[in-house]
């Protein structure tokens, strides 16, 4: 009895110390985020006032006023939410199916075509960078939005998470669903894809941030100022502006905003996700 108590004390300890340290690591992680909130509030004087004062002596809010009128912020963000929000719809609804064929459907040599696809995640997208562009510019597609999508819809990645999400799946449903003449689209669309939105929700939050981020492949594709990115946006921002660390703080804050909202929204699906794919029944 003793023992059993020892040992429970023991592991609340180790408990009570591993979420002490995750806690220290958590608030020294938020340190960069509430700085940069803080200066969104500053002006550049108080900002680099020594020593540094963490909290605004007064708020300062004509930085976000100042932001959507310098620079045509207002466009970038239209084109970053447009591109983004295509980019991971149809994504995950490319990944998806395909997914679905190689965890539930009978292919000759389903398992070697599955790891040719899975070697799209073995090559660095800057090896292929040269070519991709030769082709997006030989169709004409160069400095379009058509283009920057097109090269965007396919995804290794997204195809082995949904994969093995898929697999956790009882394949009594498939089999009972067609004794009672459903078709595959129909098991795919009925039956899968609504006891898969913690996966699918998974994979747009990942998909949703790295598109929201994602800087080289607008800066290739895209020359057209009314067709940039946020991000691009961003870096013209800073070129001009190189001391009005205020301005740039308030337009980082405005461009982090959709993706807190959008991981707040799908937070509990992204955990259910992490925590399922790959555990098979």
């Amino acid at each position: 009895m003793q023992s059993t108590i020892r040992r429970l004390h023991r592991e609340r300890l180790l408990y009570s110390m591993l979420f002490l340290i995750l806690a220290i690591f958590s608030v020294i992680m938020l340190f960069p985020f509430l700085w940069m909130i803080s200066a969104s509030l500053r002006t550049d004087i108080e900002i680099f006032r020594n020593p540094m004062n963490w909290i605004p002596q007064s708020l300062y809010v004509n930085n976000y006023i100042e932001v959507w009128s310098t620079i045509p912020f207002g466009r970038y963000f239209y084109n970053s939410i447009k591109l983004t929000v295509t980019i991971t719809v149809v994504q995950v609804l490319i990944s998806s199916m395909a997914a679905y064929a190689f965890a539930r459907l009978k292919i000759p040599y389903k398992n070697f075509i599955f790891i040719l696809f899975m070697t799209n995640l073995m090559v660095p997208w800057h090896s292929i960078m040269v070519p991709q562009f030769s082709i997006v510019s030989n169709l004409g597609l160069y400095n379009t939005h058509t283009g920057y999508i097109l090269i965007q819809l396919f995804s290794g990645f997204g195809i082995f998470l949904l994969r093995q999400f898929f697999m956790t799946l009882p394949i009594e449903m498939n089999e009972a669903a067609r004794i009672d003449g459903c078709s595959e689209w129909g098991i795919y669309w009925r039956i899968i894809m609504p006891l898969s939105r913690a996966g699918m929700s998974t994979l747009a939050i990942f998909t949703f941030t790295f598109m929201w981020n994602d800087y080289l492949a607008p800066l290739i594709y895209i020359n057209d100022d009314a067709l940039k990115t946020l991000q691009l946006g961003l870096k013209i921002f800073q070129t001009e502006h190189t001391m009005d660390y205020g301005l740039m703080m308030a337009g980082t804050v405005c461009a982090t905003i959709p993706m807190l909202i959008v991981f707040l929204v799908g937070e509990s699906f992204f955990t259910r996700g992490i925590a399922t794919t790959g555990m098979k029944n």
